[in-house]
């Protein structure tokens, strides 16, 4: 038998492009997959059992904060991609805003470096628009673009300037990858802590208006289509926000956006027990915004799911919720809670959600995409289904245990995470 030999046996295979699944054998050689096929004899490979178990494309998160350098304490990278692996992921996007921000091509050194102890996996660096993320200054996306970043943003941060913000879409324009925005008016913004509405009002908490990321999110897709570049809208979060990107890709403007795992399923409601896990930036809007968002998800207005993975310790989300800072982790959870909340409870078919987690994010940042056919690199994530797991803090391999899934019951059991053909979670344990 050879070592770099492998049979996925019986599995249901889940194609994103075609939208169908089928019950396939899948051999894999040297990393790749050399053969797909009804039946291949199971003779001299290593032989995974897949039976009743679902085969995925390796998933992409294209939105997740590792916290190194800086906040090591929260999460590193390592530990970043144990707890993607853990959750079925083969590749994340890791934003820029660490201490230091990544506006030197050392950090992203640094961070590729770090990236390399777990072979085979991707993590793809993100660089800042601005130096220090403070929305005046250019960084120096060339040499950032050279040292491996594939897109720019000052994510956590909305660049108010509307200058500053062409200049940027110029100065990208030649360079071939997108900017992913946050958008956000601060002004209208200014010391909210949940969605402003009737929850709002009843919690006692300043709200943050949906009119803030509207108004920045029509700013600057004029801006793209007058200048020609590819824009992405990070964790867009509202109805109307939906609509104006709606309506910008029937004129065929250039962008492209994403919606966060706790967006898709939660709603202000849910913030009545003050959970600071439910904290986010933008923050959990209402039923309206949330229906609107799983139209826009599955009418292909919405490109992207992502868990906006952002660890915190502790002691600062045990704090009141004003003070608590915005943010919770969701490697780990994203795709039982897909197929709890969405496929299970709400009938949607988990073949829909595939390509927002697989192909479409690879295509909005021109990576490679992933598949199951013959020649593709063996990135693969096998689910059991109908197996449920409790969300516990001692279950995450993350450094940080801020989800608001605690103590909820979730199916769709991630077994095997496979990347370049090694199982680096392995029968439900990852094996790093």
């Amino acid at each position: 038998m050879k070592v770099s030999s492998m049979l996925i046996k019986e599995g249901v295979i889940h194609d994103p492009v075609t939208k169908k699944k089928y019950q396939a054998d899948i051999l894999i050689e040297d990393g790749q997959i050399q053969e797909v096929a009804p039946t291949i004899d199971r003779k001299g490979h290593e032989v995974v059992e897949a039976k009743g178990l679902w085969v995925l494309p390796g998933l992409i998160d294209m939105h997740v904060h590792l916290r190194e350098p800086g906040r090591e304490d929260e999460e590193t990278v390592l530990s970043g991609m144990k707890a993607a692996i853990n959750g079925g992921f083969v590749s994340l996007v890791c934003m820029a805003n660490t201490d230091p921000p990544v506006d030197d091509p050392s950090v992203v050194d640094y961070i590729l470096a770090e990236a390399r102890k777990v072979p085979g996996f991707r993590l793809y660096p993100v660089g800042t628009i601005t130096k220090d993320r403070k929305g005046s200054q250019l960084s120096e996306m060339y040499l950032l673009r050279e040292r491996g970043v594939v897109a720019f943003s000052d994510d956590g941060s909305p660049i108010m300037d509307a200058l500053t913000m062409r200049r940027a879409m110029e100065y990208c324009k030649p360079l071939g990858i997108p900017l992913i925005l946050h958008e956000e008016d601060l002004n209208l913004s200014e010391g909210g802590q949940m969605h402003e509405g009737f929850y709002s009002t009843l919690l006692g908490l300043h709200g943050i208006p949906s009119l803030s990321e509207e108004v920045m999110v029509f700013r600057d897709i004029a801006l793209a289509e007058a200048i020609g570049v590819p824009v992405h809208i990070a964790h867009l979060s509202g109805a109307g926000s939906v609509e104006i990107v709606r309506q910008a890709k029937r004129r065929g403007a250039r962008v492209s956006c994403e919606v966060t795992v706790n967006h898709l399923i939660f709603c202000d409601a849910d913030l009545a027990e003050y959970d600071t896990n439910l904290k986010v930036n933008p923050p959990i809007r209402s039923q309206a915004d949330r229906k609107a968002l799983i139209e826009g998800l599955l009418d292909g207005t919405i490109d992207a799911i992502v868990t906006d993975h952002a660890p915190h310790a502790v002691q600062e989300k045990e704090l009141d919720f004003d003070l608590a800072p915005f943010g919770a982790v969701g490697l780990e959870t994203a795709l039982g809670a897909l197929i709890t909340y969405l496929a299970e409870e709400k009938g949607i078919e988990f073949l829909d959600l595939l390509p927002a987690l697989t192909v479409n994010p690879a295509r909005v940042l021109g990576l490679e995409e992933p598949g199951i056919e013959s020649g593709r690199r063996a990135d693969l994530t096998l689910v059991d289904p109908g197996r449920g797991f409790r969300v516990g803090e001692e279950s995450f391999l993350s450094r940080s245990k801020n989800s608001p899934f605690l103590g909820k019951e979730l199916k769709g059991t991630v077994v095997e995470t496979i990347v370049a053909g090694k199982r680096l979670k392995m029968e439900g344990v990852v094996v790093l």
